[in-house]
């Protein structure tokens, strides 16, 4: 669990260096990382649907309606952002380019939010792995000594 989360802090870092450099990238070359950005957002979710199903059995229940939103608001917002594309007028435009922004924030704050929750969720996990361990221990010791488990 802790490489994944090191690659988490290393793919993090990735998008906050190619954020920073996008206001100095041609229009063309920014569309085609915009292109790729969604692209691999696609490609992650289709991978965290395998996962999630993966471990379905030994996830709680609301996984599979975090997963259900989650995959059902990607859906919406790339819409609203094809149509939002499609419009030319300057005042839709800069509506458009806000709204972007507003979801880059929510995005950014929702990817810290699951960044909290992974840590938390590893943490528990060592924690009750060393339970698991403390109690077998136990056991083992009271069989040792003769005494019922």
């Amino acid at each position: 669990m802790s490489n994944d989360l090191s690659k988490l802090a290393a793919r993090a870092n990735d998008a906050e260096t190619r954020t920073a450099a996008a206001a100095d990238t041609a229009r063309t070359d920014l569309e085609r990382d915009v292109s790729s950005a969604r692209a691999s957002t696609e490609a992650q979710a289709e991978r965290l649907r395998g996962t999630a199903a993966a471990r379905e059995p030994k996830v709680a229940k609301w996984w599979t309606e975090v997963r259900r939103s989650w995959h059902e608001h990607v859906v919406q917002a790339h819409e609203d952002v094809d149509t939002r594309r499609a419009e030319h007028d300057v005042k839709k435009a800069k509506r458009r380019a806000d709204h972007a922004e507003g979801y880059a924030a929510f995005a950014i704050d929702l990817a810290y939010s699951a960044v909290v929750e992974a840590e938390y969720a590893t943490l528990d996990a060592v924690l009750a792995r060393m339970d698991a361990e403390q109690a077998e221990q136990e056991r083992r010791s009271k069989r040792l000594a003769g005494t019922p488990s």
